[in-house]
C-alpha cells in the first residue's frame, strides 16, 4: 500500500513563520494544475505494482484551488494508478477559504478528510503569525466543516511569544469543543530567512521560549490523552481509527510519490525531490521532462531515517528490524548510543504485543525526540 502527496504551491499571503515552498502570485494557477496532472501521468510506472490508499493535498494552500481543479487531479490519479475502493483523500484548507458550498463540493468529488489550519483561536496570535484568517473565521469554518465531515484534523501552534499556559489551555478546550477526531500541533519554530526571523533579529517580536514550549507540549498531551486521543506521533494526536493514514505511511517507511514543485518521494531505497520553482516546474512538464533530482540512500542513511521516524512515533524503533535490515554492528551501535538516555529516563526498551523489542521515548523524553534521534544517528561506521 502506498500514498500520493500533491503539493499545491500557492498561498494568499505569507505566514511569518513558514519556510515551505509557495508563491502568493496566483497567475500560473491553471498552468500548475495541468503540470501536476502531467507529472501524475508521467510517473505512473513507478507504482505499477503498488496500490494507492491515500491521496493528500498539502501546500501551500490546496483550498485555493477550485473544486473542479481538485477533481481533475483526483480523476487523473484514478486513471493512472491502482487506487483502493475507499482511499483516504485529504485536503488541507484554511478557514478563510471554507464556505458551505466549498465543503459540499469537496465531499462530492470524493474528499473524505479535511485538515484545517486553525493555528490559534486568538486574534493577537493570528496577527503575529500573519495568518490570512481571523478568530471568528476559525470558529465559523469548524462549525460548517463538522456538519458535513466526520474525519477532520485541525492544526494548533504552541510556544507563541506572549502566549500564556492559560491561553494555551483555552485554545485546546476550544478545539476539543468541536469534537474533531484528530489534532496536529507544532511548536512555533524560527526558520531561516522567514519574516519571523527578521522581526526577532530587529527586536520587534520576542523569540519563542523553549521552556514555555515544552510546558505547553506537556499540557497538550495531558489534555488530549484524557479525552481519548492517542499521541501516535510527536506532533499528531488521533482518536482510535482516525490516525492520518497518509502521515502514518511516511513514519512506517512505506513508499510514496510526491507530485508538484518541491515535493519529495520515497521508494524504499531512493529519495527524490522536485525543483522548488513554479516556473521551472511548469516548463519542464510542458516539455514532458520530470524536474526531479534523486539520491540513492546508503545503508547508513536508511538506518538514520529508521531511527528518526521510529522515535517520533508510538511504534518506536524495532530492535529486531534494525538487526535484520542493517546487521549486528548497527544494532550494537544503537544500543551503546542509547545507554545514557535510558539511564536518564528519556528512552526505554519495551516488549510489544508480538514479542518485538522496541526502543521508544518515555513521556519525559518525547519533547526531545528529534535531538535524541540525531545523537543515535550513525555518522560514519566505515
Amino acid at each position: 500500500m502506498s500514498g500520493i502527496y500533491i503539493h499545491i504551491p500557492f498561498c494568499k499571503q505569507a505566514c511569518h513563520y513558514c519556510d515551505f515552498h509557495f508563491s502568493t502570485n496566483l497567475k500560473k494557477k491553471q498552468e500548475m494544475v495541468f503540470a501536476i496532472i502531467k507529472e501524475i501521468e508521467l510517473r505512473k510506472d513507478e507504482f505499477k505494482n503498488e496500490t494507492v490508499e491515500t491521496i493528500y493535498f498539502g501546500g501551500g494552500t490546496p483550498s485555493i484551488l477550485s473544486n473542479l481543479d481538485l477533481k481533475l487531479v483526483i480523476d487523473s490519479v484514478y486513471q493512472n494508478y491502482n487506487v483502493i475502493s475507499d482511499p483516504e483523500i485529504t485536503v488541507e484548507a484554511n478557514p478563510d477559504d471554507v464556505t458551505e458550498a466549498c465543503i459540499l463540493g469537496l465531499k462530492q468529488i470524493g474528499v473524505n478528510r479535511l485538515s484545517i489550519g486553525i493555528q490559534s483561536f486568538f486574534e493577537e496570535d493570528l496577527k503575529l503569525m500573519n495568518r490570512a484568517h481571523n478568530a471568528n473565521e476559525a470558529e465559523k469554518c469548524l462549525q460548517m466543516a463538522t456538519k458535513h465531515f466526520d474525519n477532520i484534523s485541525l492544526d494548533l501552534i504552541y510556544g507563541i511569544p506572549g502566549s500564556t499556559n492559560e491561553k494555551w489551555k483555552q485554545n485546546i478546550e476550544k478545539a476539543l469543543s468541536y469534537n474533531v477526531p484528530h489534532i496536529s500541533s507544532y511548536a512555533l519554530t524560527v526558520e531561516p530567512k522567514t519574516a519571523l526571523q527578521k522581526f526577532i533579529q530587529k527586536g520587534i517580536i520576542n523569540p519563542p521560549d523553549d521552556t514555555v514550549a515544552e510546558a505547553q507540549f506537556h499540557i497538550l498531551i495531558a489534555a488530549l490523552e484524557q479525552k481519548g486521543f492517542v499521541h501516535y506521533e510527536l506532533s499528531n494526536f488521533g482518536k482510535p481509527n482516525y490516525f492520518s493514514k497518509n502521515n502514518s505511511a511516511y513514519w512506517l517507511g512505506k513508499k510514496y510519490i510526491g507530485i508538484g514543485p518541491s515535493a519529495h518521494s520515497y521508494d524504499g531505497k531512493n529519495r527524490s525531490w522536485n525543483v522548488s520553482n513554479n516556473t521551472l516546474y511548469i516548463q519542464s512538464l510542458q516539455e514532458n521532462q520530470l524536474p526531479m533530482e534523486t539520491e540513492v540512500l546508503t545503508l547508513k542513511d536508511r538506518y538514520n531515517e529508521c531511527v528518526m521516524t521510529g522515535l517520533r512515533t508510538v511504534w518506536g524503533v524495532s530492535l529486531e528490524r534494525i538487526e535484520k535490515e542493517f546487521g549486528k554492528t548497527y544494532l550494537n551501535y544503537l544500543k551503546n548510543q542509547a545507554k545514557k538516555y535510558i539511564e536518564d529516563g528519556l528512552l526505554e526498551i519495551v516488549s510489544q504485543h508480538n514479542d518485538e523489542n522496541v526502543m521508544k521515548t518515555t513521556s519525559k523524553g518525547k519533547f526531545l525526540a528529534d535531538g535524541i534521534a540525531s545523537d543515535l544517528f550513525l555518522l560514519n561506521l566505515e
